[in-house]
């Protein structure tokens, strides 16, 4: 067993200092101290939500419908879920299918329904369920590229890319079953916006989820953001990475690199000493008030990379507490994730998530509450502050202090194979881990923390 000494003196100076895929057991137990009984509360989610749940209807439930995603709902809301991203639910392009049922980014009318999802009466019925549940939704939408069977290519072949031959082209070798669009062209990027905002003006949407949001030109999303906020507000999140996407078009953008450091910290590939390098680049390229979308999983990963088990083993609720609890970052949940989803979903055929193991739905659920209460959670423009509360000696070992208003939450991670201890000076008062359920005294002392596992020790002053 490892022990980590830190002196009184250096605790306190650090927290006066801020600073941007087989389960196992850890330290969460999911019998006690859950509180099932749902929300009921009509009213919209504060302007910042605090997570985003990505919706694969097709692979959702046995019917594949937007009817039938419709009754997961109320299992949502006690999840905590307050964004829902419902990936394209438009018609697939038949020519040039990859698979049996094609890709959901092979579009073929942006203004209707698959039918084999539903109807728009379906689509809009969810939204307004949803909204009664206090949840904003987002459609994603495919803006690079149409497919090839899109009624674009036989009335404006022109706003299409071609090659020295005259040819329409893919964006990229590999994306066969879509044609790319040409931004350039004119009225193409006009014929788009309107698109996007005949979704929000028939369904009510709350904004949009853009896919490949940096292979459109940013000024694009720039001026569709306005006009679409001049209906209502929009929340936008950008397939993107980057600081310029959050100037004028996005509320939210990808955290890819922190998803990939998230992979090698939890194979031992990486060590918090590489965690702090990556949040020291955030700070300097990103504002306060800009938002990351970190994430375990979504529809790219699982699929092609493999389960949250096959990446991340042991260490997968790790990773989704560092992902839930990093500065100003919101967390993903990926259809199934909660049911513990452990197979590779198809991707171009129907394969439908099962869902009886529900095993890890109080620990999502857990997580999800601290994050949207907890005051030490909200993004540093709003005051909250990073304290790092470990030398980076110990590869295995992450420890940080997160505090707004003098309310705290320190995050203890043990990413390594054994069992150690820390030892942490608990200021007075009633302290206790949420997600674990269990109660702390003040004052000096050693916190066993136990392999692959996280402590989440929390004082509210309210």
């Amino acid at each position: 067993m490892k022990k980590h000494l830190l002196p009184l003196l250096a605790l306190g100076l650090m927290m006066a200092c801020n600073a941007n895929q087989p389960r196992e057991t850890s330290a969460v137990s999911d019998e006690e101290g859950l509180d099932t009984e749902p929300s009921k509360s009509q009213k919209m989610p504060a302007a910042r939500p605090t997570n985003i749940y990505e919706v694969n209807i097709r692979q959702y439930t046995r019917e594949g419908t937007i009817a039938a995603f419709t009754e997961h709902l109320d299992r949502l809301q006690d999840l905590g879920v307050e964004v829902l991203w419902i990936m394209p639910v438009q018609p697939i392009g038949k020519e040039r299918r990859k698979g049996e049922l094609g890709s959901y980014y092979s579009i073929a009318d942006y203004t209707s329904v698959n039918p084999e999802f539903g109807s728009l009466a379906d689509f809009q019925n969810m939204v307004k369920k949803a909204h009664e549940r206090g949840m904003r939704v987002i459609l994603d939408w495919v803006a690079n590229h149409t497919a090839w069977d899109h009624p674009w290519i036989a009335e404006h072949p022109d706003w299409y890319t071609r090659n020295e031959a005259g040819e329409i082209i893919a964006p990229v070798e590999d994306w066969s079953d879509v044609a790319d669009l040409n931004y350039s062209a004119l009225g193409m990027p006009e014929a788009m916006r309107a698109a996007m905002r005949w979704w929000v003006e028939q369904t009510d949407i709350d904004g949009f989820r853009c896919d490949m949001a940096m292979m459109v030109p940013l000024n694009f999303w720039q001026e569709t953001r306005a006009e679409l906020d001049s209906i209502k507000p929009m929340f936008m999140l950008a397939e993107a990475e980057g600081p310029e996407f959050h100037q004028e078009a996005f509320d939210i953008t990808y955290g890819w690199e922190m998803h990939h450091l998230l992979n090698a910290l939890a194979r031992g590939e990486k060590s918090p000493e590489d965690l702090e390098g990556y949040r020291a680049k955030q700070d300097s390229l990103y504002q306060a008030s800009d938002l990351r979308m970190f994430f375990t999983t979504n529809h790219d990963e699982n699929s092609w990379q493999g389960t949250v088990f096959e990446r991340m083993g042991k260490n997968h609720r790790n990773a989704f507490v560092l992902a839930a609890t990093f500065p100003n970052g919101l967390p993903l949940i990926y259809s199934g994730q909660e049911a513990g989803l452990r197979h590779r979903l198809a991707f171009f055929a129907k394969d439908s998530i099962s869902w009886r193991d529900s095993s890890l739905y109080p620990f999502y659920q857990r997580v999800l509450r601290l994050r949207r209460e907890h005051p030490a959670l909200q993004p540093a423009d709003e005051g909250s502050t990073f304290s790092l509360l470990k030398a980076q000696s110990d590869p295995a070992l992450y420890v940080y202090l997160r505090e707004n208003g003098g309310e705290q939450l320190f995050v203890l991670l043990n990413f390594s194979d054994g069992d150690t201890e820390y030892n942490l000076f608990l200021p007075e008062g009633n302290w206790q881990d949420p997600v674990n359920n269990r109660s702390y005294p003040a004052g000096a002392g050693t916190i066993a923390i136990p392999a692959h596992s996280f402590l989440l020790i929390s004082k509210l002053t309210q």
